[in-house]
């Protein structure tokens, strides 16, 4: 049951212990990408990386869907490639803020994740998706490109495989999905957001500081080469080393008793 709960216009945000979760909230839309949805996804994402008391954040939607992308109705708005460029930065801010939060994001997907809506999931760092979910980059359909879904697809998915979607716009299913790497589970219909809970409950157990520097320096060490990487990771390990959270799950750990959700210092 939530303990908080905090409502916008296009998304709902909501707390239970250590889990925040946000549902997109146009059902009646798909959870299509409108400039407002964009901008409240982002918001609340930011909301969310800035509470102390949450460490893995599920994205879930409303209705019928997860999401089937960017809502077409708003393009006749815009008359110039400048006035498209602001557009579609919106709505791929999310996956800016998703890469730089320290949180943990989970995408818990059902019905359809298209166009923005596989690029959300791609660009989340763990996935689970209800049988029956179907996932396309389905933009050439209608004239235009998954450019930016292309981005979190290339980093999720060997390469023939994110060309795959984006060049032929064809939907794959879930059992597709898992063998191919785009998301972690598949989970019978109706229970994705559970399944998604369950992993970011998992992810709340464990010590916040190490999971943040970690997640942090994971994204960190993908532009750089191998040696720069191993190097890198060793500076950020020594941090690790040296926070309380290091000092008392080690000593718990030794003692028999390791430490559960409520005992980290979370410093």
């Amino acid at each position: 049951m939530s303990t908080d709960q905090r409502s916008r216009e296009t998304v709902s945000v909501d707390r239970d212990g250590h889990v925040g979760t946000i549902t997109l909230d146009r059902p009646e839309r798909l959870n299509t990408f409108s400039t407002q949805l964009a901008r409240d996804l982002d918001d609340a994402l930011a909301e969310l990386e800035a509470d102390e008391a949450v460490r893995a954040v599920v994205v879930t939607g409303a209705g019928d869907a997860f999401s089937a992308g960017i809502d077409l109705t708003e393009h006749g708005d815009h008359d110039d490639r400048e006035a498209f460029e602001t557009w579609v930065a919106r709505m791929e801010e999310p996956f800016h803020t998703i890469a730089e939060m320290g949180t943990p994001v989970i995408a818990a997907a059902h019905g359809h994740a298209a166009a923005n809506g596989i690029g959300l999931v791609a660009a989340c760092d763990l996935a689970v998706a209800a049988e029956g979910t179907q996932f396309g980059a389905t933009a050439p359909k209608v004239g235009l490109f998954c450019m930016g879904p292309a981005v979190p697809l290339r980093e999720t998915l060997p390469r023939k495989r994110a060309l795959e979607l984006l060049l032929t716009g064809d939907l794959i299913d879930a059992g597709t999905a898992l063998e191919w790497g785009l998301v972690n589970r598949v989970v019978p219909e109706g229970q994705h957001r559970e399944a998604a809970m369950e992993f970011a409950r998992t992810i709340a157990s464990k010590s916040p500081v190490a999971v943040q520097m970690g997640k942090e320096a994971f994204y960190e060490m993908e532009a750089m080469d191998y040696h720069e990487a191993l190097d890198y990771s060793n500076e950020r390990f020594a941090a690790v080393c040296a926070t309380r959270d290091a000092h008392d799950g080690i000593e718990a750990f030794l003692d028999g008793d390791p430490l559960d959700a409520g005992e980290w210092p979370g410093e």
